[in-house]
């Protein structure tokens, strides 16, 4: 099993780099391509796009076997970041960014099938949290050195770097991921037929609000942590570095909970620690100390949440939907980024720039999401099934 996890994380590290970086080389992207940085938002936007529409991967591909599916997801992984690094004009960027966003949601719907499944009895939330950790080994380390190479190299070595990744990561899957056998085929509306119930909406919402809550901040971070916190702008990757730490830290501990209590419990815990975090943004004056902490605080929430999501849709998805339940907690992670982003952008403009108001913008989007997962705990998570969950122990 941790052969086939690490196999897995291996391929969440490459999307997550391929999400993020663009945040850290916007502005080296832009000037090759000879748009301004407004215009060359569309990279990140075409990624998310990507995302959303990529999720019908798994509707048409329901009969195909889990293994073969991650192959085809990094196949699609290596090709999009090969077309972005030699990209010759900002159109063929757009579409590069679109192809490399379109195996996301769907590699994490099956990852997380994938783990589950061939984790022990009670250890199922730890397991898709070791998937995750790729994900967020990338936030801590391939984002920021992919800003370095921008920096000093060029903006399409790091491109270049997550295609080689992708390529080494469908040999990985190829030699150590077992066989796993197809979902139960429902039919093609059947896989849609978990979407009938109201728990999945409360879920879905509440990432969709707890992400978008916390991108109104996160998406201004490194204008935050120079203006508010003091530090020069040289040192913002390094404090990435700390963020991803605290993403990774997050990962674990909520994977780790979430074996030993509610799933939605779980998540609601580390999306009021998230909450918190930006209330403290907005009421403290900011210092560099206090930024730091800060920054590693409300990255331990974002991640602390993950695992929890992606099994609660799984599960919720029982019966034929279990791919699409994963990949849509994906779906509603990146519309709240896109979302969260606008909102910030707004309470930033309506302050005069002040970088204390879009954690005051993205509050009580957070403090909803609280909110449905406590409501989805209380109501369908009574029965936490720890019976079922004891492991037999030979001394």
């Amino acid at each position: 099993m941790n052969r086939s996890l690490l196999a897995l994380a291996s391929g969440a590290f490459v999307l997550g780099a391929a999400e993020f970086v663009m945040m850290g080389i916007l502005p080296q992207a832009a000037a090759a391509m000879g748009v301004d940085i407004p215009t060359a938002g569309n990279y990140i936007s075409a990624y998310a796009i990507g995302v959303c529409v990529g999720t019908l991967i798994l509707v048409f591909g329901r009969r195909v076997p889990p293994k073969r599916l991650i192959v085809l997801f990094m196949a699609l992984t290596l090709v999009g970041n090969l077309l972005s690094a030699v990209a010759l004009n900002s159109p063929m960027l757009v579409a590069a960014r679109f192809i490399s966003g379109l195996p996301h949601g769907a590699f994490f719907g099956t990852a997380t099938l994938i783990a589950k499944t061939l984790a022990e009895k009670g250890k199922e939330a730890r397991a898709v949290s070791m998937m995750v950790t790729g994900q967020t080994v990338a936030n801590m380390l391939g984002v920021p050195a992919g800003t370095l190479m921008a920096e000093f190299l060029s903006w399409r070595l790091a491109f270049g770097i997550l295609a080689a990744w992708g390529a080494m990561t469908i040999l990985l899957v190829t030699c150590w991921v077992p066989r796993v056998e197809p979902i139960r085929d429902a039919g093609l509306a059947g896989q849609f037929r978990f979407l009938k119930k109201p728990g999945p909406w409360l879920i879905l919402a509440a990432v969709f609000l707890g992400n978008a809550g916390i991108f109104c901040w996160w998406s201004y971070v490194s204008p935050w942590l120079t203006g508010v916190g003091g530090y020069a702008s040289g040192t913002v990757p390094l404090l990435m570095m700390l963020a991803g730490f605290g993403m990774v830290v997050g990962g674990i501990a909520g994977g780790r909970i979430c074996d030993r209590w509610r799933h939605a419990g779980t998540a609601a815990l580390g999306q009021c620690v998230a909450a918190i975090g930006l209330l403290l943004v907005f009421v403290t004056p900011g210092s560099p100390v206090v930024c730091a902490a800060l920054t590693f605080w409300i990255a331990f929430g974002l991640f602390f949440v993950s695992s929890p999501q992606q099994l609660l849709m799984a599960e919720a998805g029982k019966g034929g939907g279990e791919l699409l339940g994963g990949a849509t907690v994906q779906v509603a992670f990146n519309f709240g980024n896109a979302v969260g982003s606008i909102v910030g952008g707004m309470m930033l403009t309506v302050s005069g720039m002040d970088y204390h108001y879009p954690a005051l913008g993205g509050l009580p989007l957070a403090v909803a999401a609280v909110v449905l997962l406590a409501v989805y705990t209380r109501r369908y998570e009574t029965d936490t099934d720890a019976l079922e969950r004891l492991r037999e122990i030979q001394v």
